[in-house]
């Protein structure tokens, strides 16, 4: 049972150290008093020492032994050159009624060594226990907490108290379970809006070729081919939100980008206007990145801004704050307030946008996502005059 304890019980084992600990310290510190009074002892030994006797001219008139015994003071046997033998005895210092010889270390307990070891140690077990219990409980909470976040809660969080390394560890817990737990239910909204989103196209393909029987129509071609671009694009889509959300996933090679060539190429795509903020030096318009998923980004907000900008969609590049700023603007119907942080989500489409031709819902996701791949953001703004302000930010 106590060997069961012993290995299975962290605090076991640490109180168990403590008390041993204590018990040895007591007899080590036992062991040196004992032998330093011992050696106080040899050193104060009775031993017989020369001495000689003078008359007040200084002449040597005889000549003895001087002997001092512990406990009985200096005893001087002195014989003189006229043969008279004299013994003289020096009463020893007075000391407190019970207390040991002055000079002499002692080392007495009421009760015997023995006693006095398991009297210290059991004081020393019912202090430290508590202590070392609180420490141990916080470290079986968290043990608790990992078991059932591995038995698939992973909404279990453990209490962070305290700021020594047990809470550091909590708190690191929390955080990687938060984490994961937002990726887990990321990926499960997003397998079931790719899984909605994907019958969509595959029901209109399937009614297409029903209604185009034995005599195709360029009609239904069309409409085929569209449905099947839809799928291309939103098959592309997932993808690449999925390999943003890995963050180990090498998205690339990292190189210097120069954003105004970039965006200028995706403006003359859609036939959108570019815009380089007066002022603004050349080299805030250049950062480090992935060309291709820069690119995208600002690919998908012009196509987002042409989908609801009402044709008019313009692009500004410039340094802001010591960042570099790309806002693509539309004269669009604007996004209400209480919706710009959810556009951003996964397959989410403003109420009443959800039957407009083009788009899956991933568009701005996959903006979030690049940006804050590349240690930027990006933000809704309303536009003056009209319209929307997507605005990314990069750090130079």
């Amino acid at each position: 049972m106590l060997l069961t304890l012993y290995r299975r019980h962290l605090y076991v084992r640490i109180w168990l150290a403590v008390v041993a600990g204590v018990f040895i310290l007591t007899l080590t510190a036992n062991w040196i008093v004992r032998e330093a009074a011992e050696s106080e002892r040899e050193r104060l030994a009775p031993l017989p020492r020369e001495v000689a006797v003078l008359d007040s001219n200084d002449k040597q008139i005889g000549s003895g032994t001087a002997t001092r015994v512990p406990g009985a003071g200096l005893t001087f046997d002195v014989t003189l050159d006229d043969g008279r033998a004299l013994t003289m005895q020096v009463a020893p210092r007075s000391r407190p009624p019970g207390g040991p010889p002055p000079g002499i270390l002692a080392w007495r307990t009421p009760f015997g060594l023995g006693w006095m070891v398991a009297i210290v140690g059991f004081i020393v077990a019912l202090g430290v226990y508590p202590i070392v219990r609180r420490l141990t409980k916080r470290l079986e909470l968290l043990q608790r907490g990992v078991q059932r976040w591995g038995e698939g809660d992973l909404s279990v969080r453990v209490p962070e108290e305290g700021q020594d390394e047990v809470a550091d560890l909590s708190n690191g817990f929390n955080a990687a379970a938060a984490r994961i737990e937002q990726l887990v239910r990321s990926h499960k909204s997003l397998l079931a809006n790719a899984s909605h989103e994907l019958r969509s196209p595959l029901t209109r393909i399937r009614m297409s070729l029903e209604l185009m029987g034995e005599r195709p129509n360029p009609g239904a071609r069309e409409e085929i081919s569209r449905n099947i671009a839809e799928l291309d694009q939103l098959i592309d889509e997932i993808l690449l939100a999925s390999r943003l959300d890995a963050k180990e996933a090498d998205m690339g090679t990292v190189e210097t980008v120069d954003l105004t060539g970039l965006a200028a190429e995706e403006c003359a795509r859609v036939d959108a206007d570019l815009e380089v903020k007066e002022g603004t030096d050349s080299s805030a318009l250049t950062v480090l990145g992935v060309p291709r998923l820069l690119r995208r980004a600002i690919r998908n907000l012009l196509e987002n801004a042409g989908r609801y900008g009402a044709g008019q969609t313009s692009v500004e590049i410039g340094s802001h704050a010591g960042q570099t700023e790309i806002r693509v603007n539309d004269r669009g119907p604007g996004v209400p307030v209480t919706q710009r942080e959810r556009i951003f989500e996964p397959f989410y489409r403003l109420p009443g946008a959800s039957e407009r031709n083009g788009g899956v819902g991933l568009g701005l996701a996959l903006v979030k996502s690049i940006t804050e791949r590349h240690g930027g953001s990006v933000r809704c703004e309303d536009r003056p005059g009209g319209g929307a302000s997507f605005v990314i930010t990069l750090p130079h």
